[in-house]
This record gives structure tokens, C-alpha cells and sequence, in this order.
């Protein structure tokens, strides 16, 4: 069992200031585990309903009519398999004193969010839950973490055999039954194949036109894929910051496959010895980086940014808050140097600061406004942005 203090915490903070708190995620990355974690510490008044059990389903016939009667906080899980109920909470998150306050859970269809965005609005607030980081296993499991992902039965599975069954088994019923039930109508053969060539272009530069020859589609299908596995949480479009400086820009996003494990499961990599030897172990690495930064520091979707452009200069992360911009530099290697790159980012988008984040052990500065920082222990070395 790994503890996960700082997601409870963030649960109870959100629901001390809204009448509603959607937490959103990928299926199986632990939202029911943490829900029920939470009913059992709150101190409140806890009641549960499960809308994939068909009990709980019937008991919400005239949900107006059951909701109403509670105090204190009711737990919706899977809540997009009813799609009517937003307006119902709303009427309930506006009465006075706040009788009852709803943590509602949910795998992230496009539809559910848009739903509850318009109708919940200013009620409601969103949680994105993530699998395991670094902050819940510690850093000196890093490795563990990177070749089997952050979902929790694949992580904590007994042995990596059994790890890679379970992400096996996740991929496919995904495909065949989490996503239709989101809403989504598209073959999983076909969604199997694209899920699988977007593996091999992960940490690259979206070209729609490339995987449109390779499929015989249009650009706006394979577009539409790509949006859905980003709806559903399993795939990272990681946006280019522009801005008006004389060199030319990239325009189109880079993609990632957001959890490693699933990653490796999709090059048919096992072992961390397998990955040595893959030619995408680098882009491996740098994702999975890239995904601990960003739960690190606790930096928003809308703040996180990649830089490049066509004379070759480029950050793999660019962190802007306010006015705030720190950049951040993936390198797999344990001596970590400066490049011509991080001085031209360094002076063209005004940065505080660039952390290379690195493989080896230590944390060092390489000049005044240029850190190395060990993977291992950003936990310690990088702060929560402010």
C-alpha cells in the first residue's frame, strides 16, 4: 500500500471552498482506493455510491429525491454513466448552509467535462489524479517507478511479470469497454494501432499528416484520436510556448504517453534491460521526467510548455506563473553539461532559472541561473511553485 497524504489533503482543501470537487482520472489509477481513504478519515458523515454497481443505480432512480436527504459528504464514483445528475447537483450545491457537499469521481470523457463545466459552474472544482509519483514512493524508487508506471495494481504488482499481465489486460479492456462506455465510438483495432504508433513517436513533435498517410485517413481523424486518448488521461499533448521574438516557432504539440508502464507495454519492453537497448529509452525517460516535474512542483496543464524552434534551439519544459518562467532540461546521462540551447533559452524567454534534471546522484550548480538536479531527489531539491 503506498499513502497518498498530499491528495487527501488537497481533497478536504477543495471541499472546505466548493459545494462539489470532481476528481478526474484515468481508469484504475486509484480514484476509488483514495475516495474510500478519505471517507474513512474525514470525520464527517460518509455516503457511497457506486454507479457501476446496478444496486447503487436503481437506489438513484429520482435522484433529486435520495440526494437531497444527505448531510455531510456523498461520494459519487463513476459518475459520467449518469450524465443527468449535474443538473441535479446543482440545484442541491446552491441551497443554503450547504447541508451536503459532493466529491463525485469520474474518468474523464469530453462530454462529462463539458457537461459539468456548463452546469456546475463555479461549484465545482477539478482534482486530476495521476498515478504514483515519486513524492508517494520516494526516490529511491525511481527505477521501479519508470519501467512499471504509476498505476497502482501495476506498480505494486509482486512480481514484474505480474505487472506487465496487468497493463496488458488494462490496454485491452480500455480499448474495448472503458472507452466506449466514456462515449467514444471508434474501433479499438483501430485505436490499438494508432495508440501503439503514437508509443513509437512518443517525446516527438505532433505530425498529423505523417500518421493520416500511414492510417489512409484524414488529418482531422487521426486528430480526433488523438484528442480522445488525451480526453481519457493517457496521453500528454504538451503545448509549444510562442511568443513574438524574431526566430521562427514550432507550432504543433509534443506527445506523450503519460504513464511509462503503459509506454513500455506498448514497445513490447519488459525489462529494464530491454529498454537499454530501445531505441526510445531516452524518450522514455525524459516523459516519465517530465511527468514527475510537473507533479512536483504541482504546476497547472495551462502553465506547462515545450520550446523550439527551426534553428534548433529547444527546452523540454517550459514552467510559466505569472511571471514566473523556469525551464526545465531532460538529460539521461550522470554528467549533465550546458548547451548552447539552455543560453539561448536562458535569454530568449527570460528565464529565473533552468534545472537539468539528470540520471546520476547529485544536485550542482553548472553557473549562476543553470542547476543540475538528480531525478532521484527532486522531492528535496525542486520546490512547489509558489
Amino acid at each position: 500500500m503506498v499513502d497518498r497524504p498530499r491528495e487527501l489533503e488537497a481533497f478536504d482543501r477543495l471541499l472546505r471552498r466548493f459545494p462539489v470537487v470532481g476528481i478526474i482520472g484515468a481508469r484504475q489509477v486509484g480514484k476509488t482506493t483514495l475516495a474510500r481513504a478519505f471517507a474513512a478519515r474525514t470525520g464527517k458523515k460518509v455516503v457511497y455510491y457506486d454507479l457501476e454497481n446496478p444496486e447503487d443505480l436503481a437506489r438513484l432512480t429520482d435522484p433529486m429525491l435520495v440526494l437531497k436527504q444527505h448531510k455531510g459528504v456523498v461520494i459519487i464514483d463513476e459518475v459520467q454513466r449518469m450524465p443527468d445528475l449535474f443538473s441535479v447537483l446543482r440545484v442541491l450545491a446552491d441551497r443554503p448552509g450547504r447541508p451536503a457537499q459532493f466529491l463525485i469521481l469520474g474518468s474523464a470523457s469530453p462530454a462529462m467535462l463539458r457537461q459539468s463545466s456548463e452546469t456546475l459552474a463555479g461549484r465545482i472544482a477539478y482534482r486530476r489524479l495521476n498515478g504514483f509519483s515519486l513524492a508517494e514512493v520516494g526516490g529511491d524508487e525511481h527505477l521501479r517507478l519508470w519501467v512499471r508506471g504509476g498505476f497502482p495494481r501495476s506498480y505494486l504488482a509482486r512480481t514484474l511479470e505480474d505487472s506487465c499481465e496487468w497493463r496488458h489486460e488494462f490496454i485491452r479492456t480500455f480499448l474495448e469497454r472503458d472507452l466506449p462506455q466514456l462515449g467514444i465510438n471508434i474501433r479499438s483495432a483501430a485505436l490499438q494501432r494508432f495508440w501503439s504508433m503514437l508509443a513509437h513517436y512518443h517525446g516527438q513533435i505532433w505530425n498529423a499528416s505523417e500518421f493520416a498517410r500511414s492510417f489512409g485517413v484524414s488529418d482531422n481523424t487521426v486528430r480526433n484520436y488523438l484528442d480522445v486518448l488525451s480526453a481519457a488521461l493517457v496521453v500528454r499533448q504538451l503545448p509549444p510556448w510562442h511568443e513574438n521574438i524574431s526566430k521562427r516557432q514550432v507550432k504543433s504539440p509534443k506527445v506523450y504517453i503519460t504513464d511509462s508502464g503503459i509506454l513500455h507495454t506498448l514497445l513490447n519492453q519488459r525489462t529494464r534491460h530491454d529498454l537499454e537497448g530501445h531505441p526510445k529509452v531516452g524518450a522514455s525517460w525524459e516523459g516519465f521526467a517530465v511527468e514527475q516535474i510537473i507533479n512536483r512542483i504541482q504546476a497547472r496543464p495551462e502553465e506547462c510548455y515545450f520550446w523550439s524552434t527551426y534553428s534548433g534551439a529547444e527546452l523540454d519544459l517550459l514552467v510559466v506563473r505569472g511571471r514566473r518562467r523556469i525551464g526545465f532540461e531532460i538529460k539521461r546521462t550522470v554528467s549533465p553539461k550546458i548547451t548552447p540551447s539552455m543560453r539561448q533559452a536562458l535569454k530568449d524567454l527570460r528565464l529565473q532559472r533552468i534545472e537539468v534534471i539528470h540520471a546520476g546522484e547529485d544536485t550542482f550548480p553548472l553557473e549562476a541561473k543553470i542547476r543540475a538536479v538528480s531525478l532521484s531527489r527532486i522531492l528535496t531539491d525542486l520546490d512547489v511553485l509558489g
